[in-house]
């Protein structure tokens, strides 16, 4: 079978292949084995081959954390029978271990969600990391408050999109901060309230104006470095920032005058750490809030391009573009 393997950490360009390599062994107990359909290329997928992401696999490894493929076989075990996972069943594949840029994956039973008939393989693919993500650290974590403001970064993403769309399904107000202004429009048609520029506006001042000087009381951060600054300045007294993204490679240059003197707070947000701390109805009761909400439209994933492992070089080489128009998926062997 074919599954993308890097050596080292570096540059995926670089670094990834396409190999063939042994099919994997039948499941053992708790286990099942997925034929893969297709997986999309995230961020922090990128970041684990550049060696800069916070946990990184042993060498050589496979990328790609999530996807959605069919169950080909079942290990023995009450887990798989109980959750009605078995051999034709479709279901989304968290796979933080071996990676599923593969053509065949084997994996804990635990980590496989079964899905319903009616969502396209291209949103199960993105089933969880930004879906969860987005509405974790709004519901579960900060709670934003109905009316409330809320500031993020990087907002023309998939993840910031999403959180936008979040904004107007639960009645929360969003502050966008983009680099590109023309996204503006764009924003503003999905329910953004305002967007404002990193590299044209004054973010602290157009915060106090936006919200008549009360500021934010929450704030989301994907991308780290100087530009944080304004961010923290743009907290109202006791406001938090949750920060879940490195995506500058750079620190934050912080004074903990800025913090002090409001109370403000930040935190670190990390998905895989945050579903640990959670048990199994908690887990299965956000999968069942994000199918419905997948279904209404407010969770949906646009989808810029769809590649084959051989044409691996090609989906990398648009994902580095800055503007992509959506998620970049490969395509594995199960695909239609």
């Amino acid at each position: 079978m074919k599954s993308v393997v890097f050596d080292q950490f570096g540059d995926p360009r670089d670094f990834l292949q396409v190999r063939e390599v042994p099919m994997p062994p039948d499941p053992a107990a708790g286990e099942v084995r997925v034929r893969m359909r297709m997986s999309p290329i995230n961020p922090s997928d990128l970041m684990t081959v550049r060696g800069l992401y916070g946990r990184l696999p042993k060498l050589p490894a496979t990328p790609g954390f999530e996807g959605v493929g069919v169950v080909d076989a079942v290990g023995s075990g009450w887990l798989a029978k109980l959750r009605g996972i078995k051999p034709g069943r479709r279901v989304a594949v968290l796979n933080g271990v071996g990676g599923n840029w593969a053509e065949y994956v084997v994996l804990s039973a635990r980590h496989v969600v079964p899905v319903p008939d009616d969502l396209p393989d291209d949103q199960v693919a993105t089933f969880f990391v930004n879906p969860a993500t987005a509405i974790v650290m709004t519901q579960r974590v900060l709670q934003v408050a109905r009316g409330g403001w809320l500031l993020q970064t990087g907002a023309g993403s998939a993840l910031g999109r999403m959180v936008i769309k979040l904004g107007k399904h639960f009645g929360f107000r969003t502050i966008n901060v983009v680099r590109r202004k023309e996204l503006a429009a764009e924003l503003k048609q999905l329910g953004a309230d305002e967007v404002l520029s990193s590299t044209e506006d004054k973010i602290p001042a157009r915060v106090a104006e936006i919200t008549s000087g009360a500021m934010a009381p929450y704030a989301l951060d994907c991308i780290g470095g100087p530009g944080v600054v304004d961010i923290i300045q743009s907290l109202a007294p006791q406001g938090r920032l949750l920060v879940y993204g490195t995506l500058s490679n750079e620190l934050i240059p912080l004074d903990p005058r800025s913090l002090m003197g409001g109370q403000r707070a930040i935190e670190g947000f990390w998905l895989s750490e945050w579903a640990k701390q959670q048990g199994v109805l908690r887990m299965l009761g956000l999968f069942r809030q994000i199918t419905s909400l997948l279904r209404a439209g407010v969770l949906t994933t646009p989808v810029a391009a769809t590649y084959t492992l051989d044409q691996l070089p090609q989906a990398i080489e648009h994902v580095e573009r800055q503007a992509r128009g959506g998620k970049i998926l490969l395509k594995l062997v199960g695909a239609s």
